[in-house]
């Protein structure tokens, strides 16, 4: 006899597949300039948050050989007992350059994930002021910063989509003795950028923390890819900052720049970061030179060139029943509606060779079901008129 809960959960999952709720992954077998190859067949991909298109590049590929060879294939590890390497500390450092302009004494903690790290970063302020602390969390956050507010089991207020309004009449009705501002940089499903030098000036009025998820930013924004802190020329020690490292920067991990003070704190009391065996000590090599390309000449050139592919696709045409959402980042989201709606256009777009994952509840609200096209210097002109092409001939 099947275990009832079993059946249970046999249950909600036909319930999901009804919904058109249920997802399926799908086996990449390989990958090159923008294509991906699945179930043997080569498509056209614009679903990978890989923006530099550096996942790929060679010299970075070499990088990780070249860490395999020098510390092996693991840390065997945490970074407090033995697994913190010489690599680990050299990226560490080095990431702490890209800040210097923007967070005073700033210093820099590697992570294996950016969901890892903001579960580090939250329940580590919420040790610093255990039951007198209150947490601001924007409407449409990542899952990672709602989850890891919701660890700390302190009380949290979530405010309107961007709306300073809003979040200042909540931020003056609440007593906690530390507040925290939490936000996304650039908001992974619509791709529009935080109002972070308005929200600074809250917190600052406040005497809060900002914290910000910049997964989406780093290697991207400003000048030399230092994400919206440089976009935006802010600078505050109640900045904290969370980037990724396995997007733009094409490999994997995330990190934390903080006020050195708040990064050694991390180190004593962030139990994700303290329980878990450390990432790969090549990861953290091959990512020396995945930095270095982001803030050089390449990386300019590569991100000059997205841009060029984000303005194209931004001005193109594109059906008349769907909603383009604003962006000026590579997420050029197209909002559908229903589940069965964009269910249908990503299965048509996959027979004309072109991977777009259908986008649905929980992950957006209900209703705002949408193709989440992502962009990479990987691709050409020609790519993105392809794609222009297939929307239209569907349409």
């Amino acid at each position: 006899m099947i275990f009832s809960e079993l059946v249970a959960l046999a249950s909600k999952l036909a319930a999901l597949e009804t919904q058109g709720l249920r997802r399926e992954r799908r086996t990449v077998e390989s990958v090159s300039l923008g294509h991906m190859v699945v179930d043997s067949k080569r498509l056209l991909t614009f679903n990978s948050n890989d923006y530099l298109g550096l996942a790929s590049h060679p010299q970075v590929v070499e990088a990780i050989k070249e860490g395999a060879a020098l510390y092996g294939a693991g840390s065997g590890a945490s970074h407090l007992i033995s697994g913190h390497s010489q690599a680990h500390d050299r990226l560490e450092e080095l990431l702490a350059t890209f800040f210097v302009p923007n967070i005073p004494s700033v210093r820099a903690l590697y992570f294996s994930s950016g969901y890892m790290a903001n579960l580090g970063v939250l329940t580590a302020l919420a040790s610093t002021a255990a039951g007198d602390i209150g947490f601001f969390s924007d409407q449409l956050n990542h899952a990672s910063l709602i989850d890891g507010i919701r660890l700390t089991r302190e009380p949290f207020h979530v405010y309107a989509h961007a709306d300073l309004a809003d979040l200042s009449l909540k931020l003056s009705s609440c007593q906690s003795g530390t507040k925290v501002v939490v936000t996304d940089g650039v908001f992974s499903m619509d791709g529009d950028i935080a109002p972070l030098p308005d929200l600074l000036r809250l917190c600052e009025q406040h005497g809060a923390w900002l914290l910000v998820d910049d997964a989406h930013g780093f290697g991207v924004l400003g000048e030399t890819g230092a994400g919206v802190l440089q976009h935006f020329n802010l600078n505050s020690s109640q900045i904290i900052y969370m980037g990724t490292l396995g997007k733009a920067a094409g490999v994997s991990g995330a990190f934390v720049a903080a006020h050195e003070h708040f990064i050694e704190w991390m180190v004593q009391r962030s139990r994700p970061y303290i329980y878990t065996t450390a990432a790969a000590p090549a990861l953290a090599h091959a990512l020396l030179t995945s930095l270095r390309i982001i803030r050089g000449e390449e990386g300019q050139r590569r991100r000059s060139h997205l841009n060029a592919l984000i303005q194209q696709l931004s001005t193109a045409p594109v059906p008349a029943s769907w909603t383009r959402l604003h962006s000026i980042t590579p997420i050029q989201p197209m909002v559908l509606g229903s589940n069965a709606q964009v269910l249908k256009a990503s299965a048509e777009l996959h027979k004309q060779g072109i991977w777009i994952s259908a986008i649905r509840a929980p992950t957006v609200p209900v209703n705002t079901a949408r193709l989440r096209i992502t962009l990479s210097a990987a691709h050409t002109a020609h790519d993105v008129d392809q794609l222009v092409g297939a929307l239209c001939e569907y349409a």
